[in-house]
């Protein structure tokens, strides 16, 4: 398939993200933006949980046999451990942490059984043959089964009817949008809603082309717009996956929507059905059974997304008890020197351009406060108190973000929320670099990438805030917890070195 060059999209890009923000959306399909619950993490978590539940039981169980009384703390933990071990190992390959095994109890009672009879068993024959399977050991190993698979089918049983509540309510499922229409399209959307364990939710098709060249329904689903009408569906819904339907050849007519596509938190696959190309089987990705190619995926997935929210407000907390004697300070001498409230509230973009409202400590007079970011901070400007200059140059009116993250509407690290109408020489960022949008993939950040490089404070250039979205979009690209803890380990140095924060 053609390799799609993040540049070529940027040259592509254009007008597209403006014109998609006052598009209207034709047809139904909106659902309220609630998360998704992600199949991995539930899997894992059942892992772990029943992992940690068999050797709880393993150590209860052999602490309460009597011919076990003189038996070793290491050695029970150690036998538990391994039997614990070796019955997650058993479950998995029994299939037994699939979401629809996780969902439905019936059928997973029985596959239940057989791998736990099948782990103790294993667990018997090795007693024998190491000589070890004396009297206490074998009393053992027979509590802990009949008592094990009780509760185990137990839990179970209880899991999976909370399970099937949350998928009754799509919480699982991956909510699908399908780009391009006509036959393609049909044969794609058939074989997706063959795959009744796949999770896909198809909410509607969207396509470029005009009503008189595509159908208004395809496969019994209705035509809710054209592309640009997907990037403002895909701002107001929760939207998982977009597939296109559109064939490889049309390399130009990919590009231009992927143009318009690519800035959103959302994985894109190229539906592999219909292109006469034919890779290896491992080049594809499937959805259930159906092959497609991975074009974008999103930044942060399943438990990124989890170490991320915990790093954040973990740390975040943390760092609020520490500095709350500097924040008092700093709230002390901006309500002592200037009348007006101590905090100032200004929206700003967050996740996947949704509104939210951030805390900065006041820097300006009262009665001159920028709400809309109208005019910029410049060296000297009359609008900034003497306390604003300090802590506007020491970043120590952001120390009030802490609360946004606290909250999850920002993170600690990411790329900086900017101003709804920060502009440069009279021009929109938006308008000055295309793809910005892109910067909004993930939650904005107190520091960022682009920070910790100099390329902070004001913007009077149209390189400056290039640069600045190129680190955004670099940090995008690359992130992991350890480049979070790098970049905040060199926040405090860049803030001496910086020059340009006014």
């Amino acid at each position: 398939m053609p390799a799609f060059d993040v540049r070529d999209l940027l040259q592509a890009a254009g007008e597209t993200d403006r014109q998609a923000a006052a598009s209207p959306v034709r047809g139904q399909g909106a659902a309220p933006r609630r998360e998704a619950m992600s199949p991995v993490v539930l899997a894992d978590c059942v892992r772990v949980g029943e992992f940690l539940f068999v050797l709880a039981l393993g150590v209860a169980v052999r602490g309460l046999t009597p011919t076990c009384l003189v038996t070793s703390p290491f050695r029970t933990v150690a036998a538990a451990g391994s039997l614990a071990i070796l019955a997650v190992l058993v479950f998995q390959a029994a299939g037994a942490y699939r979401i629809d095994a996780v969902r439905r109890f019936p059928g997973t009672a029985l596959r239940l059984t057989l791998a736990w009879t099948a782990a103790c068993l294993a667990a018997g024959a090795y007693l024998v043959l190491a000589e070890a399977a004396d009297p206490c050991t074998r009393a053992w190993l027979v509590a802990l089964y009949g008592i094990g698979l009780g509760l185990l089918l137990t839990g179970r049983f209880v899991l999976s009817r909370i399970i099937g509540a949350q998928m009754r309510e799509g919480r699982f499922d991956r909510r699908t949008a399908i780009v391009g229409g006509g036959p393609i399209a049909e044969d794609l959307i058939r074989a997706l809603d063959a795959e009744t364990e796949s999770g896909i939710r198809i909410v509607g098709v969207f396509d470029d082309r005009g009503d008189r060249r595509s159908d208004a329904v395809v496969a019994g689903y209705p035509k809710l717009g054209t592309v640009d009408d997907l990037v403002a569906y895909a701002r107001t819904t929760r939207l998982d996956l977009i597939v296109f339907t559109i064939p490889i050849a049309a390399e130009d007519r990919i590009l231009q929507m992927l143009a318009k596509l690519w800035v959103l938190p959302i994985d894109i696959r190229l539906s592999a059905q219909a292109s006469k190309l034919r890779l290896r089987p491992r080049a594809y990705s499937y959805l259930g059974s159906v092959p497609v190619l991975d074009v974008f995926d999103r930044p942060m997935a399943d438990w990124d997304i989890i170490a991320k929210s915990l790093f954040d407000r973990l740390v975040g907390l943390a760092m609020l008890l520490a500095l709350s004697p500097v924040m008092l300070a700093v709230a002390a001498a901006v309500v002592l020197t200037s009348p007006g409230p101590i905090l100032f509230r200004q929206k700003r973009y967050g996740f996947n351009n949704e509104l939210i409202e951030v805390y900065k400590f006041r820097s300006m007079y009262h009665d001159q406060a920028d709400f809309a970011a109208a005019r910029q901070v410049t060296r000297g400007d009359p609008r900034v108190t003497p306390v604003g200059r300090f802590i506007r140059r020491t970043s120590l009116d952001e120390l009030p973000q802490l609360f946004n993250v606290i909250k999850g509407e920002l993170s600690l690290v990411g790329p900086r929320p900017h101003a709804l109408q920060g502009h440069v020489s009279n021009t929109l960022y938006d308008q000055v670099v295309d793809g910005y949008f892109a910067r909004h993939k993930v939650k904005p950040g107190i520091t960022g990438w682009a920070q910790v490089n100099g390329w902070r404070g004001e913007t009077d250039t149209s390189d400056k805030i290039r640069r600045r979205v190129e680190h955004d979009l670099h940090y995008i690209e690359n992130w992991s917890v350890l480049f979070d803890i790098r970049i905040m380990l060199a926040t405090p140095l860049s803030l001496i070195r910086t020059r340009n924060a006014y």
